[in-house]
Protein backbone atom coordinates (compact mmCIF):
# COMPACT_ATOMS: atom_id res chain seq x y z
CA UNK A 1 0.00 0.00 0.00
CA UNK A 2 1.16 3.69 -0.95
CA UNK A 3 1.69 6.08 1.86
CA UNK A 4 -1.38 7.93 -0.40
CA UNK A 5 -3.54 5.08 0.39
CA UNK A 6 -2.24 4.76 3.91
CA UNK A 7 -3.21 8.19 4.84
CA UNK A 8 -6.41 7.59 3.12
CA UNK A 9 -7.62 4.46 5.04
CA UNK A 10 -6.24 5.83 8.26
CA UNK A 11 -8.53 9.00 7.34
CA UNK A 12 -11.98 6.80 6.52
CA UNK A 13 -11.02 4.20 9.51
CA UNK A 14 -13.16 6.63 12.92
CA UNK A 15 -16.15 7.15 10.09
CA UNK A 16 -15.97 3.32 9.36
CA UNK A 17 -16.50 2.92 12.87
CA UNK A 18 -18.95 5.94 13.57
CA UNK A 19 -21.29 3.90 11.35
CA UNK A 20 -20.45 0.19 12.92
CA UNK A 21 -21.63 1.71 16.03
CA UNK A 22 -24.75 4.15 14.99
CA UNK A 23 -26.94 3.83 17.90
CA UNK A 24 -30.39 2.32 17.95
CA UNK A 25 -32.24 5.14 19.09
CA UNK A 26 -31.00 6.97 15.82
CA UNK A 27 -32.01 3.72 13.86
CA UNK A 28 -35.69 4.61 15.17
CA UNK A 29 -35.82 8.08 14.83
CA UNK A 30 -34.34 7.36 11.18
CA UNK A 31 -37.17 4.79 10.49
CA UNK A 32 -39.50 6.58 12.78
CA UNK A 33 -41.08 3.63 13.79
CA UNK A 34 -40.39 1.26 17.54
CA UNK A 35 -41.09 -1.93 17.55
CA UNK A 36 -42.98 -2.64 21.11
CA UNK A 37 -42.94 -6.51 22.23
CA UNK A 38 -46.18 -7.37 24.55
CA UNK A 39 -48.03 -10.59 25.39
CA UNK A 40 -49.41 -12.59 22.77
CA UNK A 41 -52.39 -13.07 25.20
CA UNK A 42 -52.25 -12.15 28.97
CA UNK A 43 -55.17 -10.26 30.27
CA UNK A 44 -55.30 -7.72 31.21
CA UNK A 45 -51.34 -6.62 29.84
CA UNK A 46 -51.96 -7.85 26.38
CA UNK A 47 -54.55 -9.91 24.99
CA UNK A 48 -56.62 -9.76 21.90
CA UNK A 49 -59.90 -7.73 22.11
CA UNK A 50 -62.76 -10.17 21.51
CA UNK A 51 -64.96 -7.95 19.29
CA UNK A 52 -61.57 -6.35 16.82
CA UNK A 53 -59.31 -9.07 17.52
CA UNK A 54 -56.59 -5.98 18.22
CA UNK A 55 -54.41 -6.40 21.12
CA UNK A 56 -55.39 -4.40 23.50
CA UNK A 57 -53.96 -4.01 27.91
CA UNK A 58 -51.83 -1.63 30.12
CA UNK A 59 -48.48 -3.20 28.08
CA UNK A 60 -50.06 -2.14 24.85
CA UNK A 61 -51.05 1.17 25.92
CA UNK A 62 -47.68 1.75 27.63
CA UNK A 63 -46.34 1.03 24.04
CA UNK A 64 -48.11 3.59 22.67
CA UNK A 65 -47.56 6.10 25.20
CA UNK A 66 -43.98 5.40 24.92
CA UNK A 67 -44.05 5.73 20.98
CA UNK A 68 -45.88 9.07 20.87
CA UNK A 69 -43.71 10.49 23.42
CA UNK A 70 -41.11 10.04 21.15
CA UNK A 71 -42.73 10.52 18.41
CA UNK A 72 -42.53 7.95 15.61
CA UNK A 73 -44.86 5.65 15.06
CA UNK A 74 -45.66 2.33 16.89
CA UNK A 75 -45.20 -1.69 15.71
CA UNK A 76 -46.51 -4.05 17.96
CA UNK A 77 -44.97 -7.35 17.98
CA UNK A 78 -46.73 -10.47 20.17
CA UNK A 79 -44.63 -12.53 22.36
CA UNK A 80 -44.82 -15.67 24.31
CA UNK A 81 -44.05 -15.26 27.64
CA UNK A 82 -40.55 -17.32 27.07
CA UNK A 83 -39.71 -15.50 24.08
CA UNK A 84 -39.66 -11.99 26.05
CA UNK A 85 -36.03 -11.70 26.11
CA UNK A 86 -34.19 -13.72 23.35
CA UNK A 87 -36.60 -11.52 20.99
CA UNK A 88 -34.22 -8.42 22.77
CA UNK A 89 -31.41 -9.55 22.67
CA UNK A 90 -31.61 -10.84 18.87
CA UNK A 91 -32.46 -7.37 18.61
CA UNK A 92 -36.19 -8.34 16.97
CA UNK A 93 -37.92 -5.74 18.86
CA UNK A 94 -36.68 -2.14 20.19
CA UNK A 95 -38.03 -2.89 23.64
CA UNK A 96 -41.08 -5.17 25.86
CA UNK A 97 -43.33 -3.62 27.95
CA UNK A 98 -44.45 -7.33 29.06
CA UNK A 99 -44.71 -7.05 32.91
CA UNK A 100 -41.31 -7.60 33.20
CA UNK A 101 -39.31 -7.99 36.65
CA UNK A 102 -35.59 -6.87 36.74
CA UNK A 103 -34.02 -10.19 38.15
CA UNK A 104 -30.38 -10.88 38.40
CA UNK A 105 -30.49 -13.38 35.36
CA UNK A 106 -32.50 -11.26 33.27
CA UNK A 107 -30.26 -8.14 34.05
CA UNK A 108 -27.03 -10.22 32.68
CA UNK A 109 -28.82 -10.44 29.23
CA UNK A 110 -30.92 -7.64 28.52
CA UNK A 111 -30.93 -3.54 30.29
CA UNK A 112 -34.06 -2.45 32.11
CA UNK A 113 -35.25 0.65 32.07
CA UNK A 114 -36.47 2.86 35.51
CA UNK A 115 -39.44 0.90 37.18
CA UNK A 116 -42.73 2.52 36.33
CA UNK A 117 -44.02 0.19 39.30
CA UNK A 118 -42.52 -2.10 42.09
CA UNK A 119 -44.46 -5.78 42.13
CA UNK A 120 -44.87 -7.36 45.56
CA UNK A 121 -44.25 -11.19 45.90
CA UNK A 122 -46.99 -11.42 48.16
CA UNK A 123 -47.51 -13.90 51.05
CA UNK A 124 -51.07 -14.65 51.42
CA UNK A 125 -51.76 -16.76 55.07
CA UNK A 126 -54.82 -17.11 57.60
CA UNK A 127 -56.28 -13.95 58.75
CA UNK A 128 -55.03 -14.81 62.29
CA UNK A 129 -51.06 -14.55 60.85
CA UNK A 130 -51.09 -11.28 58.70
CA UNK A 131 -49.67 -8.84 61.15
CA UNK A 132 -46.55 -11.41 61.69
CA UNK A 133 -43.22 -10.13 60.30
CA UNK A 134 -41.36 -11.96 57.58
CA UNK A 135 -39.16 -13.59 60.23
CA UNK A 136 -42.04 -15.34 61.89
CA UNK A 137 -42.20 -17.49 58.64
CA UNK A 138 -38.38 -18.63 58.59
CA UNK A 139 -38.02 -22.33 57.94
CA UNK A 140 -42.00 -22.88 57.69
CA UNK A 141 -43.75 -24.58 54.80
CA UNK A 142 -45.32 -21.94 52.44
CA UNK A 143 -46.61 -22.89 48.67
CA UNK A 144 -46.20 -21.60 45.34
CA UNK A 145 -46.03 -21.91 41.51
CA UNK A 146 -43.20 -24.25 40.55
CA UNK A 147 -40.03 -22.60 38.89
CA UNK A 148 -41.46 -18.87 39.87
CA UNK A 149 -39.88 -16.11 41.32
CA UNK A 150 -42.17 -16.99 44.27
CA UNK A 151 -40.55 -19.91 45.25
CA UNK A 152 -37.64 -17.79 44.37
CA UNK A 153 -38.40 -15.53 47.73
CA UNK A 154 -39.93 -18.33 49.75
CA UNK A 155 -35.83 -19.35 49.82
CA UNK A 156 -34.62 -16.39 49.72
CA UNK A 157 -36.89 -15.50 53.02
CA UNK A 158 -35.22 -18.43 54.76
CA UNK A 159 -38.57 -20.47 55.01
CA UNK A 160 -39.76 -24.13 52.83
CA UNK A 161 -40.60 -23.80 49.32
CA UNK A 162 -43.94 -26.55 48.83
CA UNK A 163 -44.50 -26.39 44.63
CA UNK A 164 -47.07 -26.78 42.22
CA UNK A 165 -48.04 -26.90 39.27
CA UNK A 166 -49.99 -24.10 39.19
CA UNK A 167 -51.77 -21.66 41.33
CA UNK A 168 -55.24 -23.06 42.54
CA UNK A 169 -53.32 -26.06 43.41
CA UNK A 170 -50.92 -24.06 45.77
CA UNK A 171 -53.97 -22.31 46.93
CA UNK A 172 -55.70 -26.00 48.13
CA UNK A 173 -52.48 -26.69 50.08
CA UNK A 174 -53.09 -23.06 51.98
CA UNK A 175 -56.74 -24.06 52.42
CA UNK A 176 -55.89 -27.67 53.56
CA UNK A 177 -53.28 -26.37 56.17
CA UNK A 178 -50.68 -28.21 54.51
CA UNK A 179 -48.89 -24.85 54.15
CA UNK A 180 -48.85 -21.81 56.54
CA UNK A 181 -49.02 -19.37 53.82
CA UNK A 182 -49.01 -18.79 49.74
CA UNK A 183 -46.78 -16.91 47.65
CA UNK A 184 -48.18 -14.94 44.26
CA UNK A 185 -48.04 -11.84 42.55
CA UNK A 186 -50.04 -9.02 44.90
CA UNK A 187 -52.96 -9.09 41.94
CA UNK A 188 -53.06 -12.50 42.37
CA UNK A 189 -53.00 -12.78 45.89
CA UNK A 190 -55.93 -10.39 46.33
CA UNK A 191 -58.16 -12.83 44.24
CA UNK A 192 -57.78 -15.88 46.27
CA UNK A 193 -58.68 -13.25 49.63
CA UNK A 194 -61.50 -12.31 47.93
CA UNK A 195 -62.38 -16.56 46.50
CA UNK A 196 -61.69 -17.60 50.18
CA UNK A 197 -63.87 -15.08 51.84
CA UNK A 198 -67.11 -15.84 49.65
CA UNK A 199 -66.29 -19.80 50.69
CA UNK A 200 -66.65 -18.63 54.02
CA UNK A 201 -62.88 -19.07 54.97
CA UNK A 202 -60.65 -15.82 56.22
CA UNK A 203 -57.25 -15.36 54.61
CA UNK A 204 -55.11 -11.97 54.20
CA UNK A 205 -52.32 -10.46 53.18
CA UNK A 206 -48.91 -10.82 55.29
CA UNK A 207 -47.82 -6.82 56.25
CA UNK A 208 -44.30 -7.28 54.42
CA UNK A 209 -44.15 -8.53 51.11
CA UNK A 210 -41.45 -11.37 50.55
CA UNK A 211 -39.74 -9.74 47.73
CA UNK A 212 -39.92 -6.14 45.51
CA UNK A 213 -39.92 -6.65 41.77
CA UNK A 214 -39.48 -3.12 40.17
CA UNK A 215 -41.31 -3.45 36.72
CA UNK A 216 -39.60 -1.63 34.11
CA UNK A 217 -39.31 -1.97 29.90
CA UNK A 218 -36.55 -4.12 28.63
CA UNK A 219 -34.03 -3.24 26.12
CA UNK A 220 -31.01 -4.42 24.06
CA UNK A 221 -27.55 -4.02 26.06
CA UNK A 222 -25.16 -1.69 25.15
CA UNK A 223 -27.56 1.09 23.71
CA UNK A 224 -27.28 4.15 26.48
CA UNK A 225 -28.72 6.71 24.48
CA UNK A 226 -31.97 4.72 23.33
CA UNK A 227 -32.39 3.51 27.59
CA UNK A 228 -31.59 7.44 28.38
CA UNK A 229 -34.55 8.44 25.53
CA UNK A 230 -36.75 5.37 27.50
CA UNK A 231 -36.47 6.95 30.74
CA UNK A 232 -36.79 10.36 29.72
CA UNK A 233 -40.22 9.54 28.41
CA UNK A 234 -41.14 7.35 31.22
CA UNK A 235 -40.68 10.65 33.30
CA UNK A 236 -42.68 12.25 31.06
CA UNK A 237 -45.88 10.40 30.65
CA UNK A 238 -45.50 10.12 34.72
CA UNK A 239 -45.52 13.85 34.95
CA UNK A 240 -48.26 14.39 32.40
CA UNK A 241 -50.50 11.78 34.28
CA UNK A 242 -50.70 9.33 31.51
CA UNK A 243 -49.09 6.12 33.60
CA UNK A 244 -51.96 6.54 36.02
CA UNK A 245 -54.48 6.74 33.66
CA UNK A 246 -53.71 4.04 32.04
CA UNK A 247 -52.94 2.21 35.00
CA UNK A 248 -56.54 2.77 35.89
CA UNK A 249 -58.53 1.95 33.06
CA UNK A 250 -56.82 -1.40 33.81
CA UNK A 251 -55.84 -2.60 37.13
CA UNK A 252 -57.32 0.30 39.41
CA UNK A 253 -59.48 0.23 41.80
CA UNK A 254 -62.67 0.52 39.98
CA UNK A 255 -61.40 -2.73 38.15
CA UNK A 256 -61.82 -6.76 38.78
CA UNK A 257 -58.34 -6.66 39.81
CA UNK A 258 -58.61 -3.20 42.66
CA UNK A 259 -54.42 -2.01 42.13
CA UNK A 260 -53.59 1.21 43.52
CA UNK A 261 -50.67 2.51 42.54
CA UNK A 262 -48.58 3.28 45.38
CA UNK A 263 -45.12 3.29 43.32
CA UNK A 264 -44.52 5.86 40.42
CA UNK A 265 -41.08 6.30 38.11
CA UNK A 266 -38.13 6.10 39.61
CA UNK A 267 -34.41 5.82 39.23
CA UNK A 268 -33.45 1.97 39.08
CA UNK A 269 -29.76 2.51 40.49
CA UNK A 270 -31.66 4.58 43.22
CA UNK A 271 -34.01 2.16 44.78
CA UNK A 272 -33.21 -0.14 47.54
CA UNK A 273 -33.98 -4.07 47.17
CA UNK A 274 -33.25 -7.18 47.03
CA UNK A 275 -33.22 -8.51 43.19
CA UNK A 276 -34.33 -12.08 42.80
CA UNK A 277 -31.75 -13.90 41.26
Amino acid sequence: MSMKHLFIALALAPLAVAVAQADQLSDILAKKSLSCGVYADVPPFSAPDPQTRELVGMDVDLCKALAKNMGVALELKPLSVEARIPEVKMGRVDVIFANLAYTKTRAEQIQFSDPYYIAKETLVVRAANADQPKSFFKDKRISSTKGSTSEQSIRIAGATPVTFQDTGSAYMALQQNKVVGLVTNTMTALKLVNQAKAAGVELALAKEPMALEPIGAGMRRDEPAFLAKVNESLMAMETAGEIDAIWDRWIGPNTEYKMVREDKVQSLSALKFDPLP
